[in-house]
């Protein structure tokens, strides 16, 4: 398997891994503030394959949606350490992905609403888990994946020596 997808592989682990993260953060945030849980992902997987009912078995399929999204963002997450986008402002950039992620799905199926039109709790809330998920996913992923030999690993100082860059 080529280096690239041996990352995307990693990373796909990396993605469980920060989903789980997200989950528990997201149930100790749930105690403490009493937010019921959100099925929204169960209701975008069930409009995305075209099952009439989108409540069926929402738990099950909460719990798929949420793992499938986790694993194939951190794919992501896992070549972009492979071409040396790592460390903490790779996960910020991650973390933006994996929102643009979910929310194009849920868009696109009607299950959803544009972030910015949320209630700020609610918005606060997703981005914070979201966060949580890629500083997890991209911990995992910085220490599985070493950059790609060919990528900018070998120039590492070139930002230093550009003017507004540092």
């Amino acid at each position: 398997m080529a280096l690239y997808g041996r990352a995307a592989v990693a990373g796909g682990a990396a993605g469980l891994i920060g989903a789980a993260a997200m989950a528990a953060g997201s149930k100790v945030e749930q105690a403490a503030t009493g937010r019921p849980d959100s099925y929204v992902p169960g209701r975008t997987l069930a409009h995305l394959v075209g099952l009439r009912d989108p409540d069926r078995d929402r738990w099950a399929r909460n719990i798929l949606m949420h793992y499938m999204a986790g694993a194939t963002a951190g794919a992501v997450r896992g070549v972009m350490a492979a071409a040396n986008l790592r460390g903490p402002f790779a996960s910020l950039m991650h973390a933006n992905l994996r929102l643009g992620l979910d929310q194009t799905l849920e868009n696109a199926t009607g299950v959803g609403a544009p972030p910015w039109t949320w209630p700020r709790d609610e918005l606060l809330v997703d981005v914070a888990n979201k966060t949580l998920y890629a500083f997890v996913t991209g911990a995992v992923a910085d220490a599985l994946v070493e950059p790609s030999p060919k990528s900018s690993v070998r120039r590492a100082a070139l930002g230093r020596r550009l003017k507004g860059f540092a």
